[in-house]
C-alpha cells in the first residue's frame, strides 16, 4: 500500500473514513432489520464480512463493537461471537510514516534521544503502534506512537456509532445504550491522550506495588507526549503461545492468581479497573508472573459504586432481594421493578457464582460450553419481557472485564479456589479506606489533569 494511502490526515482523511464507515454501519442496520425479521440463514457470513471490515478500520469503531459483544442481547448473537474474538492488529504503518509522526512529537533531531531506534514495529494496535528502542542510557524502551488524525477518526466512528444504537433501538427495547455510548466516546477520547496513559501506569504501579508478580512498566515522561508514549520495555510471551508450548498445572495457577490480582486489586481496594483484559494486553514473565500491558481504557469509580458491588455479591450469597435491589440502584439503574432485578439477578449470578463457590473448580463449570450464551439469551429475553433497562455507564467497563477475564481463565483451563482469592482481596471492606487509598494512589500518578470519579 503506498504511503500517501496510509497517512489520510485532515478533511479528507475523515471524509474518506466517514465513506467507509456509513457503509459499514447502513449494512450493520440493514442486517439487524433482518434478524429482526427472522432473516437468520446467512447471518453468520455477514457477521464474519463485519470482522473484517471493523479489523481494518484501525480501532474505534471495533473497539466499540466489541464491547457491545459483552453486554447481554445488545447485538444478534452471530455479531456478538464473531466481535468477541475480533483482535487489535491493524497493520502497521510505514517508516517514512513514523518519521514524519517521531519528528511531529519530539522535534528535529528526534534520533539524538536515542542510541538505536527500530523501523519495523514491533506491535500494532488500534489507535498506535509500538516501536522498540534502546535509550543513549542503555534502557531498552517501547515507544508507542498513536496514528495520525486519530480524533477526527474516533469522532467519525463515534457519529457512525450512535447511527447502528439507534437502528437497533427501533427493533429491540430490551436494553437502552444510551450512557453506554456516553461512557464509551469519554473513554475513547482519554485513551487518546497518551500524557493520561502515562499517569495510568503511575497508578497501577502504586496500586500494584504490593504485588511482585506483576510488572507494570515505567513511562518515560522526558519521552512521551499526547501522541506518544515511550515507556519501559518488558520481556515476555503470549498466553496462548505459553499453553500451546505446555503448562503445569501450578504454573496455571500462579498466572490465574497473577491475572486475578492485577484486575480485582484495583476495582476492589482502589475503586479502579483495567477495562480491556484482552491477551493481547499482558505477556507472561519466565517465572509465570505477568506483564501488564496498555493502560489507556482506565476507569476510576467512586467508593460509593465498589460498595454497591460488595452488596450484590452479598445479596446474590444471601438471596437478599431488597439488598440486591439497592446495589443495582448505587450502580446506577433506574425504575427498578421487582422483576427487573430477577432478571438482573441472573446476569449478575453468572458473573459472581465462582466467587461464592468455596472449592477448587473452573471459573465456569458448566460441560455446556454455550452455557453463558445461553444465559445472555434468557437475560435478554427478560429485559424484553419486562419493559427493559438502561444500562448505567458505570456498568459497561466492569462487565466488560469480568467477561473478558471469565474468557481468558477458560482458555487457560485451571481450577482454582476463585472464592478464596476474592475474599483474599476484599477482605473487611470498608469504604472509607478504599476512598483513603484512592485519594494517594491518584495523588502520587501525578494525572495532568483530576481524574473524573
Amino acid at each position: 500500500m503506498a504511503e500517501r494511502d496510509l497517512d489520510n490526515t485532515g478533511m479528507l482523511g475523515e471524509l474518506r473514513r466517514m465513506v467507509q464507515t456509513t457503509g459499514t454501519v447502513g449494512g450493520i442496520a440493514a442486517r439487524f432489520a433482518g434478524h429482526k425479521m427472522g432473516l437468520r440463514t446467512t447471518g453468520s457470513t455477514y457477521a464474519e464480512d463485519l470482522k473484517g471490515v471493523l479489523g481494518g478500520l484501525k480501532g474505534p469503531l471495533m473497539k466499540a463493537a466489541q464491547l457491545l459483544a459483552t453486554i447481554p442481547g445488545a447485538l444478534p448473537d452471530e455479531y456478538a461471537k464473531e466481535l468477541a474474538e475480533l483482535q487489535s492488529n491493524a497493520p502497521p504503518m510505514g517508516w517514512n510514516f513514523v518519521r514524519r509522526r517521531m519528528t511531529a512529537e519530539l522535534g528535529p533531531g528526534w534520533e539524538k534521544n536515542f542510541r538505536s531506534f527500530g523501523r519495523e514495529a514491533s506491535a500494532a494496535a488500534s489507535l498506535g503502534q509500538v516501536h522498540q528502542a534502546i535509550l543513549n542510557d542503555g534502557r531498552r524502551v517501547a515507544c508507542k506512537l498513536q496514528y495520525p488524525d486519530m480524533k477526527a477518526a474516533v469522532e467519525s466512528d463515534l457519529r457512525q456509532f450512535r447511527m447502528a444504537i439507534g437502528v437497533y433501538h427501533k427493533l429491540d427495547n430490551a436494553i437502552r445504550q444510551d450512557d453506554v455510548v456516553e461512557e464509551l466516546t469519554e473513554r475513547l477520547h482519554e485513551e487518546l491522550d497518551y500524557t493520561r496513559e502515562a499517569a495510568n501506569m503511575r497508578l497501577y504501579k502504586t496500586i500494584l506495588e504490593e504485588c511482585p508478580e506483576i510488572t507494570v512498566p515505567e513511562p518515560i515522561d522526558a519521552l512521551s507526549t499526547r501522541r506518544l508514549l515511550t515507556m519501559e520495555w518488558v520481556t515476555g510471551r503470549g498466553l496462548n503461545a505459553a499453553i500451546e508450548a505446555g503448562l503445569s498445572e501450578e504454573q496455571k495457577k500462579r498466572i490465574a492468581r497473577s491475572l486475578f490480582r492485577a484486575w480485582y486489586l484495583p476495582l476492589y481496594r482502589y475503586g479502579v479497573v483495567h477495562g480491556d483484559p484482552h491477551m493481547g494486553n499482558f505477556t507472561l514473565r519466565d517465572d509465570y508472573g505477568l506483564n501488564l500491558l496498555d493502560f489507556g481504557a482506565i476507569r476510576i469509580f467512586k467508593p460509593s459504586f465498589i460498595k454497591g458491588n460488595i452488596d450484590l455479591y452479598r445479596a446474590l450469597e444471601t438471596k437478599d432481594k431488597d439488598l440486591a435491589t439497592q446495589a443495582y440502584a448505587a450502580w446506577g439503574f433506574t425504575n427498578l421493578t421487582s422483576e427487573k432485578v430477577d432478571v438482573l439477578n441472573e446476569w449478575a449470578g453468572f458473573l459472581f457464582e465462582p466467587l461464592m463457590d468455596n472449592r477448587e473448580r473452573y471459573i465456569q463449570d458448566s460441560e455446556n460450553p454455550g452455557h453463558g450464551r445461553e444465559v445472555l439469551s434468557k437475560v435478554h429475553d427478560g429485559l424484553q419481557r419486562t419493559g427493559g433497562v438502561r444500562l448505567p455507564r458505570e456498568f459497561v467497563l466492569v462487565d466488560r472485564s469480568a467477561v473478558g477475564l471469565g474468557s481468558v481463565f477458560m482458555r487457560l483451563k485451571v481450577k482454582m479456589n476463585w472464592y478464596e482469592l476474592f475474599q483474599e482481596i476484599v477482605g473487611e471492606f470498608d469504604e472509607q479506606a478504599l476512598a483513603d487509598r484512592q485519594a494517594a494512589a491518584i495523588q502520587a500518578a501525578r494525572f495532568p489533569e483530576p481524574p473524573v470519579i
